[in-house]
Formats: C-alpha cells, sequence, structure tokens
C-alpha cells in the first residue's frame, strides 16, 4: 500500500529444511530497527512469550512457520509427525488467549504429507491468507467510516493497543479501514491509547501510522473519556485476541474500559478480526482464559524501577468486552450486527 512502512514484521529465510524465521524485534520499537533470528522450536516460543511477536494473527503466523523449524532434519514422515506434535504442544503454551496460535498448530497438524516441504507450503497459505483477510476487513470497515465521513471535520477513531500490520500479515485488522481510507484519500484522524503496562500503542500503533503518512494523535489510556466528552471521536475501532460465540471479544486489557465509556458518551464501538479469531466452542466470554504478566512489567517496565520493592501487583493482559457493548464486528466476510449469538453463528458458522 502506498506510504505504508516496508518493515517485514514476519520472513522466512532460505529453503524448508535448513531455513528459519526472522521476526522484527518489536519489543526495540520505535527506538530500534532490528530482527530476532529464530533457527529452533524455543527460539520462537520466547519469541512469541516476550511479545517480539505479538498481536493474535501475527502470532498464529509465527506458529505456522514454528511448525517447519519443528520438523527439520527429520528422518521420515513418522518422525516428522512425531516432531510436528511435540512443538505444536510446547508452542500452544506460549500465550494462553490468542485463539490464532492454536488455530494455526491445529492447521499445520492437518498437512499431508508430514514433511517440511508441505509444512513450510502450508505456513506460506496462512501469512497469504492472513494479508487477504486483512484487505477484506479494510474494505468491509470503510464502509463505517465513509457513512461519517461526509461530517464536515474528518472523522476521527480511537483504537487501542496495536491491531496494526506489525500484528498481522497484513495491513492490520483494527487499523485495515484506516490503511484503506488513508490510501482511497479519505480524511481521518486517529488517536492512539498508549496502552499500558507494555505501550504498544504509543510504540507500536503511533510508530507505524505515522510512518505511513496517517494523521495520529497519542493520549494516555485515561484521557480516552475526557477526549470523547469534549466530541473528539466520532468511533471506536480495536481488534481481538478471541472472540466467543455470542460475540463477547477478549483484546488487551483496557478496551473493556473503552467500550464502556463509548457506550456512556453514545460513540459506536467496532471490533476488527478474522474469522480465525473467533472461538465457536466457547458460548461466552467467560470461558476465554485471561493470561496473567509478570510484576516487572508494572513495576520497573522498560528497566526502570517505578513502585516500591515488594509491592503487591496483579497483571491481567486481556479483559472482555461483552458482546451487548459492541456495536459490530468486522471481519473479512462482513459486518455482524447486531452482536449476538445468532449473528455471529449465521457469519462465521456454528464450529
Amino acid at each position: 500500500m502506498p506510504g505504508m512502512t516496508p518493515i517485514k514484521n514476519i520472513e522466512w529465510i532460505g529453503d524448508a529444511a535448513t531455513g528459519h524465521l526472522r521476526l522484527l524485534e518489536q519489543t526495540r520499537l520505535p527506538n530500534e530497527i532490528t530482527y530476532t533470528d529464530c533457527r529452533t522450536v524455543q527460539d520462537v516460543w520466547d519469541a512469541i512469550k516476550r511479545l517480539a511477536v505479538r498481536g493474535a494473527p501475527a502470532i498464529g503466523v509465527a506458529a505456522g512457520f514454528g511448525c517447519v523449524i519443528g520438523v527439520q532434519g527429520s528422518s521420515d514422515e513418522h518422525d516428522a509427525a512425531a516432531k510436528l506434535k511435540a512443538t505444536a504442544d510446547h508452542l500452544a503454551t506460549s500465550r494462553p488467549t490468542a485463539v490464532n496460535l492454536f488455530w494455526a498448530l491445529e492447521r499445520m497438524q492437518r498437512v499431508a504429507p508430514c514433511d517440511v516441504e508441505a509444512l513450510l507450503a502450508e505456513a506460506f497459505h496462512i501469512h497469504e491468507e492472513d494479508a487477504a483477510m486483512c484487505r477484506q476487513i479494510g474494505e468491509h470497515g470503510l464502509r463505517l467510516i465513509e457513512s461519517i465521513a461526509s461530517n464536515p471535520k474528518s472523522p476521527t477513531i480511537l483504537t487501542h493497543c496495536n491491531a496494526g500490520a506489525l500484528a498481522t500479515g497484513g495491513i492490520g485488522t483494527a487499523t485495515a479501514p484506516m490503511y484503506v481510507a488513508h490510501e482511497k484519500k479519505i480524511p481521518i484522524a486517529v488517536f492512539a491509547d498508549e496502552t499500558r503496562p507494555l505501550l504498544q500503542g504509543s510504540r507500536l500503533t503511533a510508530f507505524e501510522l505515522a510512518a505511513a503518512g496517517v494523521d495520529v494523535t497519542l493520549i494516555c489510556d485515561d484521557m480516552a473519556a475526557q477526549v470523547m466528552r469534549e466530541g473528539k471521536i466520532d468511533m471506536v475501532i480495536t481488534g481481538a485476541d478471541r472472540i466467543a460465540a455470542n460475540g463477547d471479544a477478549a483484546n488487551k486489557i483496557g478496551t473493556y474500559n473503552l467500550a464502556v465509556l463509548a457506550k456512556h458518551h453514545g460513540i459506536p464501538f467496532y471490533v476488527a478480526a478474522p474469522s480465525s479469531t473467533f472461538d465457536m466452542q466457547l458460548a461466552d466470554g467467560d470461558g476465554i482464559p485471561i493470561e496473567q504478566r509478570a510484576a516487572e512489567e508494572i513495576t520497573e517496565g522498560f528497566g526502570s524501577r517505578t513502585a516500591p520493592q515488594g509491592v503487591k501487583t496483579y497483571s491481567p493482559a486481556f479483559d472482555v468486552t461483552p458482546h451487548e457493548l459492541i456495536t459490530a464486528l468486522i471481519t473479512e466476510r462482513g459486518i455482524i450486527q447486531p452482536v449476538n449469538a445468532e449473528t455471529v453463528a449465521e457469519m462465521i458458522g456454528e464450529t
């Protein structure tokens, strides 16, 4: 897309038998653009766990390539199948909330024949399909932006965390409608929450939107209510890491706050995600596992202590927004509205 950052966040280097996965080291952004080469399954596990690669779709893509690494050097198909299962089982323990991880691992285990060439081809397919789904999400979401673009001022969108190009194999999920609007020269403005405690909105979303030439303004998380009250926000668009069958959506901690605030201020609240993010086996959001992060991410984030030694912490990485607070779900298949079990099943399927 014209104007978008050319930085690749996920790339396979070399052939199937001896190649490796190269990931943009997102923990170093925006100050340093560097890459991490993953040559072992443990390297991939570590990269997912410590957020070198993050965002549900990108985690799924990385896991697909991790499966290829896991079967390199196999003596035969039986050996490859055993190594693939062990690889998938291990990678599944890296992060519990993002359902795309498990979706990708299950898909890789269905590949036949089970050899590195076939597995690498499937991993590339997952990557390419995610890029295509991002584009489709952008086209569907554009309709929502266009519905208010006739206003005298540019539509202003609030987003949280990073559900952008850095979090996917394409132009993002929440950011996809923004990028498509920008490409079509529809003037928009974006407010990005900094997203405590790891500042994905500040370090990543503001970084990539600015690099693409999108008008972006950074705010602290606790400023969202005020900017809404001032009438500066026309819509909220976030991503999701897992969506239950009834439309309840888990996303980065702080998303639920925005949904409640948007409801109070009469602002539409949208969640953008591909069909692979839906977990139709979960009736509602109560069953979504919520990852707990290390205390150090709160008490000494980025190396500087900001809390007393020994203080207790509670650090859920995600929260769940009830479907009643979601105006619509934006998927590659279309827009789900109203959001409930029936409309989700109609668009996504029963299983």
